[in-house]
């Protein structure tokens, strides 16, 4: 979850009163966020040091409150104190408004077609007669940077520009050009660049290299002009230093390129409603209108409230307390929520107008949650649902782990993810390009793709503790994921076992007889081939298996898994000196019947 980093004063002169560290503790727990830390800014830079020296008196305390990840509201202390004061019942609920300008004076954003290539979306606003003092102008920044790392997703989804209105003329043109016609001073820059020389540059800049990948490779570059063909910002890279605001700007253009429309649009809502407050007309924002080429146009933004119909006792039965409309009603005002009784027929529902801040709230669980945060969690009675039953599944597998554990088998759990090599090759098994789970864009090689199987995490186990006393003797129970088009994701997760026996003496029969006592904790016989009564084994020739050491275990009629002795080849890709034997089953098989 996201940490925002406030000014302690400047917080507790927003909320209107002092708190001690312990009170506004419990303010923060029963808002639903949590004080993380308190220290300095200068602390932070003798912690960095390795310093040893007392903080001074002088010393701005400084706050860092944890938020929930989806609560961009809260990422700026325009917004926590906002919603705090509310929460308190200090504030009204804010009304946000979009100012109404004349179709022909609205200032306007031309897209070029061209766009669609690398960056198809652009939305805009104004915010007019702002003043800024440093704290505003600094948390107006910081705001920008935590969007970008938080919803924006480091910038490859929405990339903020913000610019002196009063420095730039419009209309504006949105363009992707070749980066060698794209020439402007950058921010905290003297001289022009060429977006190409300019992608060079920053590959030594410790803050922007890091977002050069989103573009560099394109073609054509994102460029915002405005009418006298100076550059505003070449996203998702950098503003241009002719319009960079100031503390002495006073009205501020925002536009925010988009590969997820929706995405920009919240981005957009956040930064406006944040910061509309320091606004000449508290809460008025000035839309912008987008014009892209084939005519259609959009007017932004859009802070009209939507409403949500939720039944009271799916509020009241989920959280297992009882409450009115009233007392729901006003828990909802306190979270920033309007709500009013339903006109349907039975009238035990009630309508939530959601403002534009809460971009979070989705679905009647949003509302549900809340109304529990604004109750009190520990007012919340303990009780055990109702409808609380046990997953067969999850007792089967916890009946087999207890058994292969009295066998003298010890449990490891490895990850989920592995690498396309792992999965495969160091297996001798060959992709059939219809089974993996490939992750996109994985940060690490080490995990490209689902596990199809929970061999190579037991293998590499053994290999990282090849020194450990003989015998190994390690199980694991746990899912893998294969792709099945039957399913609306694509794909199914399955539950598996699998069991190892690595030592000079490690057998066929070993692993066969752990087999034998698995299927007779299941109560299945073993029964002659062909019988679907009960189980049996049969020759196979899976590739990870020794030829003529392995068999194939079939479960009325269906094959669930092999057992046998891991292949030399497959020991030595994981760097195993001992021979090992090894099963692996459908443990989801067992509930077929």
């Amino acid at each position: 979850m996201p940490t925002v980093s406030v000014g302690r004063d400047r917080l507790f002169e927003a909320l209107g009163r002092t708190y001690t560290q312990e009170e506004f503790e419990e303010l923060c727990f029963d808002f639903g966020v949590e004080l993380d830390d308190v220290t300095t800014e200068k602390a932070v830079i003798r912690k960095e040091k390795h310093l040893e020296e007392e903080a001074g008196e002088d010393e701005e305390v400084i706050y860092k409150i944890e938020v929930p990840a989806n609560r961009y509201d809260l990422l700026c202390l325009e917004g926590l104190a906002q919603a705090l004061r509310i929460f308190m019942g200090l504030d009204e609920i804010p009304k946000y408004i979009v100012s109404n300008i004349p179709s022909e004076s609205l200032l306007k954003m031309h897209v070029k077609p061209e766009t669609s290539l690398i960056r198809p979306y652009v939305v805009c606003a104004v915010l007019r007669g702002v003043t800024f003092d440093e704290a505003r102008y600094n948390s107006f920044i910081d705001l920008q940077d935590r969007l970008h790392q938080n919803i924006c997703r480091r910038r490859t989804l929405v990339a903020i520009g913000t610019h002196d209105l009063d420095a730039i003329e419009g209309p504006f043109t949105y363009e992707a050009l070749p980066p060698t016609d794209i020439n402007f001073v950058p921010l905290k820059q003297v001289k022009s660049f060429r977006a190409d020389e300019l992608m060079e540059f920053y590959k030594t800049d410790l803050k922007l290299k890091k977002f050069l990948h989103i573009i560099e490779k394109s073609p054509v570059f994102p460029v915002i002009y405005d009418r006298n063909r100076t550059v505003l910002s070449l996203p998702p890279i950098i503003n241009g230093a002719h319009s960079a605001i100031s503390l002495q700007t006073k009205n501020v253009f925002i536009e925010c390129t988009a590969t997820d429309l929706t995405k920009a649009k919240i981005v957009l809502n956040i930064m406006v409603t944040m910061f509309s407050v320091y606004c000449e007309r508290k809460f008025h924002v000035e839309p912008v209108e987008v014009v892209y080429s084939d005519g259609k146009s959009n007017v932004l933004p859009d802070l009209s409230v939507f409403n949500l119909e939720v039944p009271l006792s799916y509020i009241t039965g989920s959280i297992g307390v009882s409450l009115d409309l009233n007392q729901v009603s006003s828990l909802l005002n306190k979270m920033q929520l309007q709500a009013e009784r339903s006109v349907s027929v039975d009238g035990r529902s009630i309508v939530v107008s959601v403002p534009p801040t809460r971009s979070d709230v989705l679905h009647a669980c949003d509302v549900m949650e809340d109304v529990a945060i604004a109750y009190g969690f520990n007012k919340i009675p303990k009780r055990k649902p109702v409808s609380l039953k046990p997953v067969a599944l999850n007792q089967i597998s916890d009946l087999i782990r207890l058994e292969i554990a009295m066998n003298g088998f010890t449990e490891v759990l490895t990850w989920i993810l592995c690498s396309y090599k792992e999965n495969f090759s160091m297996l001798n098994r060959k992709d059939d390009k219809s089974t993996a789970v490939i992750i996109g864009n994985p940060r690490s090689t080490d995990f490209e793709i689902v596990r199809t199987s929970l061999m190579s995490g037991i293998l590499k186990t053994v290999g990282h503790n090849k020194d450990h006393p003989k015998p190994i003797k390690i199980f694991e129970v746990g899912d893998i994921s294969v792709l099945d088009e039957t399913k609306d994701v694509g794909a199914k997760n399955q539950r598996q076992l699998a069991a190892l026996y690595c030592g000079a003496n490690s057998g066929f029969e070993l692993i066969h007889c752990l087999v034998d006592r698995i299927m007779e904790v299941v109560g299945t016989p073993f029964v002659p081939i062909g019988d679907d009564k009960g189980y049996y084994i049969r020759r196979s020739n899976e590739p990870e298996f020794l030829p003529g050491r392995q068999a194939s275990i079939v479960f009325r009629g269906k094959h669930i898994g092999t057992f046998g002795i891991v292949h030399p080849e497959v020991l030595s890709n994981f760097d195993i000196p001992d021979p090992c034997s090894f099963v692996e089953l459908n443990i989801e098989s067992f509930l077929w019947s």
